[in-house]
């Protein structure tokens, strides 16, 4: 068994001063919580502070070594732990880290293979049937893609390819029964 690696970075998507509301010790005795997504694997992370002036959406160093702002990292939350405002603002977070990490999404579609015989990875991206993957592959094949505008101009039933990642990366996050996992660790 391969050894699971860890994040470095993660993006907060609440920060709860006096840890989480249901915590029946008193607020003197919380210690404060921020909820947060992983930008490589996009694990999400429930992680204690050092100083309490983090900002929502602001990246957060938690690998190894010197951490400026974080204690350490608690644990891994499932979706279903997250609290109502880090659930609001997940898309957002994972549309953020999707556009700061373009070319590596871009890859996905230059690089995606065959799962099986009758599976190709971008059938997983939503919205993606025979018609459109034909049309990938076949522009893929002449002229490998550079970007999402690249993407959006050469496949015109693709006018948000950044919107398909993010929304496949939401249904990899939210159903722990999801066979396959392109962009997540399960």
């Amino acid at each position: 068994m391969r050894a699971e690696k860890k994040e470095s970075q993660a993006l907060a998507i609440d920060v709860l001063q006096h840890g989480y509301a249901d915590d029946p010790r008193p607020i003197i005795k919380r210690e404060p919580i921020v909820q947060a997504i992983g930008i490589d694997q996009f694990k999400l992370l429930e992680i204690i502070p050092k100083i309490s002036d983090i900002q929502m959406h602001e990246l957060l160093y938690i690998g190894d070594g010197e951490r400026p702002k974080v204690e350490r990292v608690k644990r891994r939350l499932k979706y279903s732990e997250l609290t109502a405002t880090a659930r609001l603002e997940l898309p957002y977070a994972i549309e953020q880290i999707v556009n700061q990490n373009e070319e590596r999404f871009v890859e996905f579609f230059n690089k995606s293979v065959p799962i099986s015989l009758k599976l190709h990875m971008l059938h997983l991206l939503p919205g993606v049937g025979k018609k459109i993957l034909t049309e990938v592959l076949e522009a893929r094949h002449r002229k490998p893609f550079n970007s999402f505008e690249d993407i959006r101009t050469r496949i015109k039933a693709l006018p948000h390819p950044e919107r398909m990642i993010v929304d496949r990366i939401l249904e990899e996050l939210m159903d722990q029964d999801i066979k396959y996992h392109l962009f997540t660790s399960r």
